[in-house]
């Protein structure tokens, strides 16, 4: 009995950590698809043009993309001719959510950097893990501020991805002077689908889930939850006290 208890109390630990394997796995292939997501967008907005002078209706577009410096995205015309006389390259989108979207992006990057380093720590040097409680306690620690950032992180991008949508859609017509002009009309014709952005926010809080969930494994195999347990991984018999 006092041997099958000892041998309950060694794998124990062996098996939690092949959990956090599993669950890093998971937050590593997550953490790809929210930087490839959102680090790989590009997109444009169109609207049509017509005014008096020019009775055909003229098509302009501005394109934009990662990392979103809309105030930097300015609109081109067909064959780069002036549309009702308007030099319409000197019209930018409005806003720069850049801060926002690389900090997303750059931690995720990280956190894919992290879960290859916590690969290796956990297949090539498992034992190491099991019986460092500086390992584990570091571990810990980083999950906890991983889970934190993700949700952070997470959510500044969402909130950039709203106002984006906001700036490249039908606001722009009333947003841009020329439009405001006498004699001038314009009207908001398409944007790219944002559809991979939303993608990008969804994995971000799936990453957060994951990370979190992550924590309690982590956290099972720390100090705090199990002590050291000298006296009972030797059958429960203490050590002799002295003669």
């Amino acid at each position: 009995m006092e041997h099958y208890s000892a041998i309950k109390t060694n794998e124990m630990p062996l098996t939690v950590t092949w959990i956090d394997l599993k669950i890093v796995i998971l937050s590593e292939i997550a953490s790809i698809f929210a930087f490839a997501t959102c680090g790989g967008f590009k997109g444009k907005t169109e609207i049509l043009v017509s005014c008096v002078k020019e009775p055909e209706n003229k098509t302009i577009t501005a394109a934009f993309g990662y990392p979103f410096r809309l105030n930097e995205a300015s609109f081109q015309t067909p064959q780069d001719v002036t549309v009702c006389g308007i030099d319409w390259k000197k019209y930018v989108l409005i806003g720069d959510y850049s801060s926002s979207a690389q900090f997303y992006v750059t931690f995720a990057v990280f956190v894919f950097l992290y879960c290859i380093a916590a690969l290796l720590l956990y297949v090539g040097y498992t034992n190491l893990y099991r019986d460092s409680r500086k390992l584990t306690m570091t571990d810990f620690v980083i999950t906890i501020v991983v889970t934190f950032l993700w949700l952070v992180s997470t959510s500044a991008w969402a909130k950039a991805l709203t106002d984006i949508k906001s700036a490249t859609g039908s606001n722009i017509v009333q947003e841009l002077k020329p439009c405001n002009i006498q004699g001038v009309v314009c009207q908001f014709v398409s944007v790219t689908s944002m559809g991979s952005l939303n993608v990008s926010v969804i994995f971000g809080f799936l990453n957060m889930i994951l990370w979190g969930g992550n924590a309690w494994f982590v956290y099972k195999e720390t100090s705090f939850h199990s002590p050291s347990n000298t006296s009972t991984s030797q059958g429960g018999i203490p050590p002799p006290t002295g003669i």
